[in-house]
């Protein structure tokens, strides 16, 4: 379904549904205070969550952003936000 048809289903009021985007606050690759900004430009509206995610192997080597299920990563934080726009609704 589409979008427009998808809100004249059930009315403009309803909430579509949002991304989940989740990334780690232990991750030696990402900072914090410049990744929200970028990814809040990426997918505005959406409430980023910062937590570990017990993704310690993998999130040790790489940047990694948990989006919409999915777990993106790549060496630096700006090529993981690259990688991760494909996954934002």
């Amino acid at each position: 379904m589409d979008k427009a048809f998808w809100q004249q289903e059930i009315g403009e009021t309803t909430r579509i549904m949002a991304n989940d985007i989740r990334i780690c606050d232990k991750c030696k690759h990402v900072r914090i205070k410049s990744m929200l900004p970028k990814l809040a430009q990426m997918a505005p509206g959406t409430e980023v969550r910062v937590a570990c995610k017990s993704y310690c192997g993998p999130c040790s080597r790489f940047a990694f952003i948990f989006i919409n299920g999915r777990y993106v990563t790549a060496p630096t934080e700006d090529e993981v936000i690259e990688k991760a726009r494909k996954y934002v609704k």
